[in-house]
């Protein structure tokens, strides 16, 4: 399988976990809660849920992480409670306050209302959303995406049976297995919908989302948020997956069905059949890409040549009016001569 250009820059995983900026959900509620600071903002601006694989597939731990994003001290300093907590870490570093470098996956990132989010390593391979101001650590892999019909193909069948071949087994194959954004996604062929269904595929993903957050977050009959402890401990994407209920087998079927209508197949392909597919698509595409690549190169190619004939055109005629201007300039002068000698003939 070959690299796809049409998916770099898409999925990617974060920095490293910064342990000592990452607080509890104690006292992060006790810094949410303070006054504005003396700048007239909120500490929420430098406090954020933090979440790694684990939070993913079990319950959050609601753990938060101080997260400057500044470029200078003193201005951390002015979100005091936060800052005093972090200034301890101090060392020789520039920018020692940074929790991780502010790449240009993380400025895309941030930019969007919610992304999504997969467990780097997990038994069930499972996407969920994530809300934006939300760092997840180097345990998971992000993708910079925030349609449903993205989410829809990610959680196929298809691009499943793609991961699990490409991506890294860790023991027997009912364990987990490693998601790597190379291997698994930038090498995967996404299909080629109509508008019909591309609506089709975002509607089965967000019903199947629907079913999942109301299974995960259950409401009492008043419609007020369970606080059964035992029980939520319990509701986990995990479990649910290990014993998947009727539901949630029928999302996912016609989830996989709108997503193998999207490729132009029949629902029911063998697994072998569905691997051996998108590699031939794979490699059609990455052909593709190549000749469009090469097409590029010649245009450029032809660019440059028209621009220097250009500069060669422009030349040629600053020379021709040069040497118009010479040849006039002889005359007058081969004129005024034969004046003078008519003149001292007089």
């Amino acid at each position: 399988a070959r690299i796809l250009a049409e998916n770099k820059g898409v999925s990617f995983r974060r920095q490293g976990s910064v342990n000592q900026f990452d607080i509890p959900f104690e006292t992060a509620s006790l810094m949410l809660n303070q006054p504005l600071n003396v700048n007239g903002k909120p500490n929420s601006e430098v406090i954020r849920p933090v979440v790694n694989g684990a939070d993913l597939t079990r319950r959050s731990r609601k753990l938060h992480r101080i997260a400057f994003p500044f470029d200078s001290e003193s201005e951390c300093a002015q979100y005091e409670m936060p800052f005093e907590h972090i200034k301890h870490f101090r060392t020789g570093q520039r920018k020692w306050w940074a929790h991780e470098r502010r790449s240009d996956n993380i400025v895309s990132l941030e930019q969007l209302g919610r992304y999504i989010a997969t467990p780097r390593v997990s038994k069930h391979r499972v996407y969920s959303w994530q809300k934006q101001g939300v760092i997840t650590t180097d345990a998971t892999v992000v993708f910079i995406r925030d349609d449903d019909y993205f989410f829809g193909v990610l959680h196929s069948r298809f691009h499943e049976l793609w991961a699990r071949a490409k991506g890294t087994q860790l023991r027997e194959a009912e364990s987990a297995f490693r998601y790597t954004p190379t291997t698994c996604f930038d090498t995967f062929p996404f299909p080629a919908p109509s508008d019909e269904q591309w609506t089709a595929v975002a509607e089965a993903a967000r019903r199947l989302n629907e079913l999942r957050e109301n299974w995960l977050n259950p409401v009492d009959l008043a419609g007020n948020p369970l606080e059964d402890d035992k029980e939520l401990r319990r509701r986990t994407l995990t479990n649910l997956y290990n014993n998947p209920p009727v539901w949630l087998t029928n999302a996912h079927a016609a989830l996989d069905a709108a997503v193998a209508d999207a490729y132009g197949w029949p629902p029911d392909l063998a697994d072998d059949a569905v691997l051996e597919r998108l590699l031939i698509l794979n490699l059609r595409r990455a052909a593709i890409e190549r000749l469009q690549a090469v097409y590029e190169r010649y245009w450029q190619r032809v660019r440059l040549l028209q621009s220097d004939i250009e500069r060669l055109r422009f030349r040629a005629e600053q020379v021709e009016l040069d040497q118009a201007e010479l040849l006039a300039l002889t005359e007058d002068a081969d004129g005024g001569d034969a004046d003078e000698v008519e003149q001292s003939g007089a």
